[in-house]
């Protein structure tokens, strides 16, 4: 246990060393312009604009940021030669990714939770008004950053980061669109055509059932009942890429 969490404290300490400080200061600043161009819109819809930019910009920012150190981590490691320091000793390579992916979403995480403080923040300065659904729609953001982190860090197991970073942006454009596939193939006059569809779907992150954004900017309140199987699914589809980036980065040949 104490190799996992050094090991996971040591990739959130070089994430932090190179990165989080600047993202966290840009996301401020484009926080604060954005809310100074509201300031010119109607009262109705500045509590709505505000919810949805703010969050939008978090999500952006941390999508971007889940990418590009899921798919470049194990890649670094390697170019750098400290992947080979680090599994001479006593440590198994399924134990070294699992440590680097913990440590990818404490990374992640902490950032979740500083923009959210900041953007709570901004609600504040502002007057307007706290919701559940705005907490809801940022807490559901991390288990979105789950998934495409562990699909970034199956895909740098086995290829290069460029094709890692490609298939994990194709993979959240294509888990936001995964109800119009599976919409799209059920209306197929092919059967073929139709199971592939269902396939596809099947297969790809459901990420729009993780996406709240939507509830947050229009004040909708979400059950629990309704978030816990969407959590558990995300946790699921999380585990079992990180199990199949274990078998292929355990086997994988340096030489």
């Amino acid at each position: 246990m104490r190799p996992f969490l050094a090991l996971t404290l040591n990739g959130f300490r070089e994430a932090r060393r190179n990165r989080v400080t600047v993202v966290v200061g840009a996301f401020a600043f484009g926080l604060l312009v954005a809310s100074t161009l509201l300031t010119n819109l109607s009262v109705s819809t500045f509590d709505r604009v505000l919810t949805d930019v703010g969050i939008g910009v978090m999500s952006i920012v941390l999508v971007l940021l889940a990418v590009f150190l899921s798919s470049g981590m194990l890649s670094r490691e390697i170019e750098r030669k400290t992947l080979f320091l680090i599994v001479s000793k006593p440590i198994s390579r399924g134990l070294f990714l699992t440590a680097r992916f913990a440590g990818n979403m404490l990374t992640l995480g902490v950032l979740l939770v500083a923009m959210g403080l900041l953007f709570f923040g901004q609600i504040a300065l502002y007057g307007t008004v706290f919701t559940q659904a705005q907490l809801v729609a940022i807490f559901m953001l991390f288990f979105e950053l789950l998934v495409l982190s562990s699909i970034g860090f199956a895909m740098s197991s086995f290829s290069s980061q460029m094709v890692s970073a490609t298939v994990t942006i194709g993979a959240y454009f294509a888990g936001h669109l995964g109800g119009d596939i599976y919409e799209m193939s059920r209306k197929a006059d092919s059967p073929l055509l139709q199971w592939v569809g269902k396939g596809v779907y099947y297969a790809l992150p459901n990420l729009s059932r993780l996406n709240y954004r939507v509830q947050a900017t229009y004040e909708l309140p979400t059950p629990f009942s309704e978030l816990a199987p969407s959590m558990l699914y995300a946790v699921a589809y999380a585990a079992v890429m990180i199990g199949i980036a274990v078998i292929l980065f355990s086997r994988r040949d340096f030489k």
